[in-house]
């Protein structure tokens, strides 16, 4: 059995790889003067390229970005808080932020972006222009939606008013919300955390109208935040106001006893009829286990209170978006770079691909 000769081997791969490297440069080079032959094409496309840049720069439209940064304390501390703080010292995640309820952890930057809150915010009112309206009409004016709604004859009657009935909806108006509350997720809001480790969100949203910006930001943290509150007292308040009911109820009681003994006592002014005092004693036996429940009453009322005190959460703004806003437009300079740059690169590839086909024709 004869044994191959490896050094013949190892000096035919690199004669391969040299050939292939050799064919490469040569291809390259031949590509390099053919395109620099057709150097006054590529100009030219080149040209065409900015020229184009230049046409949608100017009839881009500014936009208009509204930033919203707020933090949120829980009020509940987690015991285990300090010992976490010092684990991230050492790149270690036991869970601070990971929280499995509906406003823990990122779970609070994912409701923002919920279709709950962006309806909830879009049918809120706005002062535009010295007329009420809501962000849902002002979004659609801004982005003239309505234009191409001139010959349909129900889309063009859509509306949605101050002050509507959610539940009343239509179909129609259902599907037209829910189309801009998409966008608005998808295309102009951005929530996000600058810091994994810090509690701050910062909320920003982007459109054509500087007033929509602001007050869609606005209003929906404003929104959020007072859901967030319900939600996460609703317990405690259940009990604070079937507790109030009841020490309501038991002062009234209590109220009635009082002035039933005061007359009672009035009318057994004589010692001597001892009988007549039994009447007196159970009225006031009556006051004095009034007195105890309602006290107890009290006590566990005044403890929810703390309780649902201590459940609600601390939400702070730091920063407000302020007019006016960041303005963002397509600059004219910019255009025409980036124009002819993409414009000539256009070209460049045109001609190599209509070279490689020409070459493989023939």
């Amino acid at each position: 059995m004869a044994v191959p000769n490896t050094t013949t081997t190892i000096e035919k791969n690199n004669s391969i790889e040299e050939v292939s490297l050799k064919d490469l440069i040569n291809k390259l080079t031949e590509i390099s003067k053919y395109l620099w032959r057709k150097k006054f094409i590529v100009i030219l496309f080149g040209l065409i390229g900015g020229g184009i840049g230049l046409t949608l720069a100017f009839m881009s439209k500014p936009t208009y970005k509204a930033e919203l940064t707020f933090v949120m304390e829980e009020s509940n501390s987690n015991p285990l808080g300090a010992y976490m703080g010092i684990a991230s010292q050492f790149g270690l995640d036991l869970g601070a932020k990971g929280g499995s309820g509906l406003f823990e952890g990122d779970n609070i930057m994912e409701f923002l972006r919920s279709r709950l809150m962006l309806e909830k915010a879009l049918l809120s009112a706005v002062s535009y222009e010295n007329k009420e309206t809501t962000l849902a009409e002002l979004y659609m004016d801004a982005y003239s939606i309505r234009k191409g709604w001139e010959k349909d004859a129900v889309l063009k009657n859509v509306k949605f008013p101050l002050n509507a009935n959610r539940s009343t909806f239509s179909r129609t108006q259902d599907s037209v919300l829910n189309s801009i509350q998409g966008t608005i997720a998808t295309t102009n809001l951005s929530v996000a955390r600058p810091d994994k480790k810090l509690s701050f969100i910062s909320v920003s949203c982007t459109t054509l109208n500087e007033t929509f910006s602001k007050a869609f930001v606005e209003t929906l943290v404003r929104e959020a935040t007072r859901f967030y509150i319900e939600t996460k007292t609703k317990r405690s308040s259940t009990s604070v106001s079937r507790l109030q009911t009841q020490a309501d109820s038991m002062e009234v009681l209590l109220n009635q006893k009082t002035y039933e003994t005061a007359r009672v006592q009035d009318i057994n002014q004589n010692p001597a009829r001892q009988v007549a005092n039994v009447r007196s004693e159970l009225v006031m036996r009556d006051k004095v286990v009034l007195q105890t429940m309602y006290a107890e009453v009290v006590k566990n009322l005044e403890m929810s209170k703390i309780a649902m005190t201590q459940d609600m959460p601390v939400i702070q703004i730091v920063d407000k978006p302020i007019l006016p806003l960041d303005k963002r437009k397509f600059g004219k300079l910019k255009g025409i770079v980036l124009g002819g740059i993409l414009g000539g690169m256009l070209c460049m590839i045109v001609l190599i691909g209509n070279r490689l086909i020409r070459e493989e024709m023939a």
